[in-house]
Formats: C-alpha cells, structure tokens, sequence
C-alpha cells in the first residue's frame, strides 16, 4: 500500500520512477500524488487510483525525482545584479576581463561608475590585479569590481582617487589596502578597505534591484533550488539591502521560493544594533519570507590571509609570518552577543572560515548553551575551510550545524596556488573535513555562496562525493579524499539537512506524504551511473507547492 493520507483525486501524479525521498522510513518509491500543493501518496503503482479526469501526470521514464533544493548560503539579489552589469564570473582569464570590461565601457557611455564583478583571484599573481591595467582602458571614469569572493576588489586609480586613498591612509582595522614598495596602492583592497570605494558607488534603483532578485530566483529555480537563505539581509560593503525587494516580491505575488532572511550583523556596532534586529525580524517576517536568522561574519579568507588561525600563515619561504588572520568580532564579545541572540530565539549564522574562527564560533554557541539551556535555534557555521580535530566533534555535542560549501573541496590554482603553500601540510590536510564531520555526528546543510561560485547543487554535490573539480583536468588528484561524502548523504545535505537549518524542515525537505510538493525532476538517476558523471546531471523541472516554477527548454 502506498504512504497515503487521502483518496481524493490528486491535481498531479509523478510515476515511473524512481523516487529519492530523502525519508529514512522509505528511501525509494516510484510514484508520487500531489493534492493543493501537498504530497498525498507516496509509493507504486497503487499511487496510480488517485489518478483522477483532471489529474496532470508527469511519466518520470525514469529519469530521478527528489525534493527540493535548498541553498543553505548565497546571496541572489548581489548574483543578479551582476549579472547585468560587468559579469567577469564565467572565465580566468586576465585578457578576457580586460576586454569585457572596455566592451562595457564603451556600451555604457553615461554610466557614471563601470562595475560589476566576479574576477578569480588566481587569474593574477597572488591574486593581485592592478589598477594601472584598468587605467589603460577607462581611464576617464572610476571601476569597482568585487572579486567573486567579495572578500576583495579591483580599482582603478580614479577610484582610488575619489574616495582619498593614497600612500598616507591608513589600513582599516578589518582590511587591507594592497600596496608596492613605496607604500603607494597598487588598485586592490581587501576586505573592509573594499568599503572606502563601495560606498561611493551609486546604488542600484528599487527597479533595478527587484529585477535582480527576480532575475536570480529564476536561475536558481532552473538548478532545482525551491528555498534558500539568503546570507546577507542588509547593507555591507558595496552589497545593497535585499529586504525591499523580498518584500515588493511578496506584495507582487512573484516570490515563488521560500527564503530565510540571515540580518546583518553590523561587526562595526554591538549589542546595541540587537533591538534593531529584533524590530526587523518583525518587519520583514511573513509570506514565504522569515528574517529570524543573525549573520555574523567572524573572519576573512585564506587567499588574502584575513581567515582567522590558530597559527600564524606561512611566507613564501614556509616560514611563519606575522599574521593569523583576523576575528572580525573579539571573541568575549561574539559570545555575549550570540548567548543574547539565542535567548531571543534568533538563529545564528556564521562565517567562520579558519580554524580560529570556527572555534571562535563554536565557544559562542557553548556559551549560549551553557546560558539558556538548548533551544531549537539551529545555529550553523558556514565555509568551515580549515577546522581543528579537536573542534569537529563539538558540532554533535552543541548541535551546531555544519554548512558545507561542497564546490570548493577540489584543487584548483586558487587551492593550489594561493592557499596550500601558505597553510603548510598539516593544516592544508585539514580543509573542507566533511568525513569528518558526517562521522562525528555533525548536522550537514549545504549552500553554494552564489555568486562566490556555481549554484549548481550538483555540481558541488559531484566534488563532495569525488572531490575532484567537475572541470578538472584528466590526472587532477582527489583532494583530500578520506573527506568525501557519499552520494546520498550529499543529496540529503542538500535538501533535509538545509530544510533543518532553514526550519523549514516539517514542511520540505524530503518527499513524504503531508509535507509540500517542492519537487525536482533530473534528467537521469545519478545512483544508476558512475560517480565521476554526478555533473553531467541536469534538471529538467522544478516544482514549488505542486506548481512548476521551472521546465528546462529541452524537457
């Protein structure tokens, strides 16, 4: 008998299998009716009496259903928006950027400001471009372009010179002004030197940046992704708030996935700013849109050297050098402010890249704990790079949950190149410990932090089971892999286990009867084929409460 709950008709059938659920009770079906946007049967043939005069049924042919995506960390407004501008995120190549940005120019006369983004830091040698080459190209107006980590960005020297810059300012006391011998900027800023330029840079309209979320949703829903939280709600850097776009998508009826809001936490302020929270996660709550999230940044990124560790980075010599990096929040501090967030009942979600960030992190959450017993707040850490052994089994213990960017798990130059040879080998052999991680109990979510990379799950889920870059040339070697994930505990990475971090967990997550009919249709069943083929999955629908929100052009 078939997992059901009704015998009324159902609005659509999903049949011919086969069925991934992601429910524990039973992980394989083969057919599936849906009811006013909910599941009402799951099973085999016998699903097929619900099949009603006006029933849609949907002939898997076998091809692969699974429930919705969710991205547990990414930032859609920020992805939309450059991509109508100046995108550089598709190539590495130094010309190829160069030459879009003058086409862009020259196709944008009366743009005050040329930017955009998405450049690869190993495009450059130590992932430094210089102003000098965008001179060369626009010199008559300024250019910001945020790397695709956002943790940086390039300038040109009249960007240099409308915000003051020159070799007498300070660095920020959160970034760094990259300079030559003679202390003059040489056009690339890290991290909260980003800001000196951001901030003047014109902020997109209301217009323009609804039809960026919008622009965004529907690449997101075409990679099978029906929820998400959204990493940044409120202003950073030269990043715009998101909120009134969420809320003019509500008030439109153009909202189509569910979102969890993680508001800003303004690392410049402390508890003050905690009422202004609470105020905003009142506001903005309702629909398919909750804000009870706190997304607190602690640290940076290897590349640059602001990702905070327990040890000083090495030199190019592998001698330690004179920096570990940066805790963006001092750590007595971040733990007073995540005990009083939890005991709002506010989530926290953190950016904790390095080792000291991630046990910075962890100690909030113990602190928090300790204070206010063990409440259902589901705080998660996000980047998890480097994480000290002694840390990974604290993640059972606190129920803080780990949220995995999978896609970054692979060599590639910037791993390579401008990581490994300044991590050493003991710490290098410590990133991305998924293995690790799953073995000691750790919650697993996943998140893509588009537009940083790809947000594609299936492709991030294809280095978590190979970990080996789907592009990787023939011969790249595994990276780490005693860390990599099985294909099925990567898939419910993420869906249940994003579900759990988003609370969102009673409703999606998994194909059960009950919960919402947010549903995906690949073009094949990757358990059927060899793991290395995991990218070469496509998706071919996407449903959200039954109702399709995405059908791929060839389906």
């Amino acid at each position: 008998m078939p997992q059901s709950r009704v015998s009324t008709p159902a609005d659509l059938v999903l049949t011919g299998g086969p069925v991934h659920t992601v429910d524990p009770a039973r992980s394989r079906a083969t057919a599936v009716a849906v009811h006013e946007g909910r599941i009402t049967a799951v099973g085999h043939d016998e699903v097929h009496a619900l099949i009603g005069p006006r029933t849609e049924v949907v002939d898997l042919a076998g091809k692969l259903l699974l429930p919705g995506f969710q991205d547990a960390h990414v930032h859609p407004q920020g992805a939309g928006l450059e991509l109508g501008l100046c995108h550089l995120g598709d190539t590495v190549d130094p010309a190829a950027y160069l030459r879009r940005i003058a086409e862009y120019a020259d196709r944008h006369p009366d743009a005050e400001w040329i930017t955009g983004g998405g450049w690869s830091l190993e495009a450059f040698p130590g992932g430094a471009p210089t102003a000098a080459a965008l001179d060369a190209i626009v010199p008559d107006r300024p250019v910001f372009l945020p790397n695709r980590d956002h943790h940086g960005a390039w300038v040109n020297s009249l960007a240099l010179e409308r915000a003051g810059i020159d070799a007498r300012t300070p660095d920020p006391v959160d970034g760094r002004i990259e300079r030559d011998d003679d202390g003059n900027p040489t056009g690339m800023l890290q991290e909260g030197a980003v800001h000196l330029v951001g901030r003047l840079v014109p902020a997109p309209t209301a217009e323009e940046q609804l039809a960026a979320l919008l622009r965004a949703q529907s690449v997101l829903h075409s990679h099978g992704v029906t929820a998400w939280q959204d990493a940044i709600v409120g202003a950073y850097a030269n990043m715009t708030d998101p909120a009134p776009s969420y809320r003019a998508a509500l008030d439109l009826g153009l909202l189509t996935a569910r979102v969890v809001g993680a508001l800003w936490w303004d690392r410049e302020r402390g508890a003050e700013q905690i009422p202004e929270l609470v105020a905003r996660r009142e506001e903005l709550s309702g629909g398919r849109f909750r804000a009870g999230t706190v997304k607190i940044m602690q640290d940076g990124i290897a590349e640059n050297h602001t990702a905070a560790m327990l040890d000083p980075y090495l030199t190019g010599c592998g001698c330690a050098s004179g920096t570990s990096g940066i805790s963006f929040v001092e750590p007595g501090e971040l733990r007073k402010y995540v005990t009083e967030l939890d005991a709002l009942d506010f989530q926290v979600h953190f950016h904790a890249l390095g080792d000291r960030a991630v046990r910075e992190a962890l100690d909030a959450v113990e602190a928090a704990r300790a204070a206010n017993g063990n409440r259902d707040t589901r705080h998660h850490l996000a980047h998890l790079q480097v994480v000290h052994p002694d840390d990974v089994r604290r993640f059972r213990a606190l129920g803080a949950a780990a949220n995995l960017q999978m896609l970054w798990a692979a060599h590639e130059p910037q791993m390579d190149e401008l990581t490994l040879p300044f991590l050493g080998p003991e710490r290098g052999a410590r990133q991305y410990p998924f293995g690790n991680l799953l073995r000691a109990g750790a919650t697993l979510a996943a998140g893509s932090d588009w537009p940083v990379s790809s947000p594609d799950p299936l492709q991030a889920i294809h280095v978590a089971v190979n970990r080996v870059s789907p592009d990787a040339p023939d011969g790249t070697p595994e990276f780490l892999p005693g860390q990599r994930l099985d294909l099925g505990t990567a898939l419910a990475a993420y869906t249940a286990g994003s579900a759990h971090v988003n609370h969102l967990d009673t409703l999606t997550g998994s194909i059960t009867v009950g919960k919402a009919a947010d549903l995906v249709v690949l073009d094949r069943d990757p358990f059927a084929g060899p793991p290395e083929e995991i990218a070469a999955t496509r998706v071919l629908e996407t449903f959200v409460d039954g109702r399709r929100v995405h059908t791929a052009p060839d389906a």
